[in-house]
């Protein structure tokens, strides 16, 4: 197989520039799409031809037309959420069910918050159905959603506020103590949600106010370039950086992964295991399934367990499922003869590269494949294995049309090269044009699709008085694909100690300081770190020996 070294670079399509909405219109909810469709890639690329009206809200132009295909009758009975807690519990929403609460949480944005288009909202909460309808109500409003993860630290959550000087916060009681250990510090903090049943003091009851709001609400006009979420996403050096995306970015761009990556329609019923601090569970579990007015199923699942997954696909009527690879690599480890996926016919993969082996060994167990897709929090689906594909194990696929992506102006305009966006990935290209990762062209770290910056890790290190200096590097892992692990020079007095006994005091101090799957999973004590002449440490002579070994 001939191969050529590449660095992911993605063509910005002339007449627009890298901060400019693309222009394409989109044939959105149309009840005629094809069922199931055998397609080419070629016939793909061919008939993807979309441009960006001047005006678009997903809420209004996506939802609430589905409401009126619903109502028509031209739409399969499933629900558009389906929500379970594992424990019997159940919601299910229709679309028409879905506008009339989200239309509710819209008023409680504007009316008890006082918010207006343009504010920003954080929303930090596990998977329940509330978090829905906060995403919804705020493209209603035109308020800017920031989701984060329930695993941010008080001083994750400090950074998020100051930076981003958002106005209000939904949570729940299990984060709320640690917003009220840093509200003081944020100045443009005005309003503090909490989602659970009882009253904490200086918060707004999100329940009561949701019971009591009327169900009324004329969705804001919104420009296609207006801003309408920001993810905070690690770098090499600093902390998490903003990356903002407009109404069309996401609620336009990514037709492309709902129509012929994921291969969904109305029918369908899909479930995608992300948690709801990242953006792949907007991609997938609002965008892309709703552009296509599938069936988005829910597992509350607090703790990732495979059992769980499989006796869901087994009961569940899931037609389509997405799960990191690190998930993947754990599932094959079952013996997956006991269960009957009755339903499930197509499966997906994105977060990591995911192993041939895997892929092959779940097929033999499953009898199903796994189409794997890449992209970045920054941009929509860039590479994938899209239907009617000869899928090539181990290989991201193709590319996928443009995308729409913004974020710090000067960090922006150094990835350009004049109309092409430098990724920051390297990887390979076979001679069909398939794209092969191999890995990231700067040190962040990628662990079970978690991305984590070093400079954050060393940060938290080097609080602890044990600590001189440290370098973090990606080391493999047959799990994880790789994991955090850092080289600690130790001060005087700890150096004598137990090293197993400092190690775990370090990792706990570091799940403390900042997100918990953040620690560094492997720790080595070092006399001295490798630097350039100029005093820099020399991470990559550190990550190359890391990866030598494997």
């Amino acid at each position: 197989m001939a191969l050529a070294a590449v660095h992911f670079l993605l063509k910005i399509p002339s007449a627009m520039s890298l901060r400019a909405p693309l222009r394409r219109s989109l044939q959105l909810c149309s009840p005629c799409y094809p069922v199931h469709a055998s397609l080419s890639y070629e016939a793909i690329q061919h008939q993807y031809r979309p441009e960006v009206p001047e005006y678009f809200n997903f809420a209004r132009d996506v939802l609430d037309r589905w409401t009126e295909v619903e109502k028509e009758g031209k739409k399969s009975k499933n629900p558009a959420l389906w929500w379970v807690d594992g424990a019997g519990e159940e919601v299910r929403w229709s679309f028409e069910e879905l506008g009339v609460l989200s239309r509710k949480v819209a008023n409680v944005l504007s009316d008890a918050c006082s918010l207006q288009q343009g504010d920003r909202v954080i929303l930090i909460l596990p998977r329940i159905p509330e978090w829905w309808l906060v995403n919804v109500a705020c493209m209603r409003t035109g308020t800017v959603l920031i989701p984060g993860t329930q695993q941010l630290t008080a001083k994750d959550i400090l950074h998020r506020l100051q930076k981003s000087k958002a106005k209000c916060i939904i949570t729940d009681d299990s984060v709320a103590p640690a917003v009220d250990s840093v509200g003081a510090e944020c100045q443009s903090l005005k309003f503090k949600l909490l989602v659970s049943q009882g009253h904490r003091e200086g918060w707004l009851n999100f329940k009561d106010l949701l019971k009591n709001a009327p169900s009324d609400h004329q969705c804001v006009t919104t420009k296609c370039q207006d801003p309408m979420a920001i993810y905070f996403t690690s770098g090499t050096t600093g902390s998490p950086k903003m990356a903002e995306h407009s109404h069309s970015s996401y609620g336009i761009g990514l037709t492309v992964s709902g129509r012929y990556w994921l291969d969904l329609t109305s029918s369908d019923i899909f479930w995608n295991t992300s948690d709801t601090g990242w953006a792949k569970a907007a991609w997938s579990s609002i965008f892309s399934s709703w552009i296509q007015g599938a069936c988005v199923f829910v597992h509350k699942m607090p703790q990732f367990n495979p059992s769980v997954v499989f006796e869901s696909l087994s009961r569940f009527p899931i037609t389509v499922f997405c799960s990191p690879p690190t998930a993947y690599r754990m599932f094959v480890q079952h013996k997956l003869s006991s269960y009957m996926f009755k339903s499930l016919r197509r499966c997906v993969s994105a977060g990591e590269p995911i192993n041939p082996e895997v892929m092959q060994e779940w097929k033999a167990q499953t009898g199903l494949d796994i189409y794997e897709g890449y992209g970045q929090t920054e941009t929509v689906l860039i590479c994938g294995n899209f239907k009617g594909m000869k899928i090539k194990p181990g290989s991201m696929g193709k590319p996928s049309p443009g995308y729409d992506v913004k974020d710090d102006p000067e960090k922006t305009e150094a990835t350009i090269r004049g109309d092409f966006y430098v990724t920051g990935d390297r990887g390979i290209m076979d001679e069909e044009g398939y794209f092969w990762f191999v890995g990231r062209a700067d040190d962040v770290i990628n662990s079970a699709g978690y991305r984590i910056g070093p400079f954050e890790v060393e940060s938290a290190l080097v609080e602890h008085p044990a600590v001189v200096e440290s370098a973090v590097v990606s080391s493999p892992d047959p799990i994880r694909g790789e994991v955090v692990k850092a080289f600690v020079v130790l001060t005087s007095d700890y150096a004598s100690h137990d090293p197993e006994k400092v190690m775990k005091e370090l990792q706990d101090h570091v799940k403390k300081v900042t997100a918990p799957y953040k620690y560094p999973r492997k720790m080595e004590f070092v006399q001295q770190l490798p630097k350039t002449v100029s005093g820099k440490i020399r991470r990559n002579e550190l990550r190359q020996k890391e990866w030598r070994k494997a």
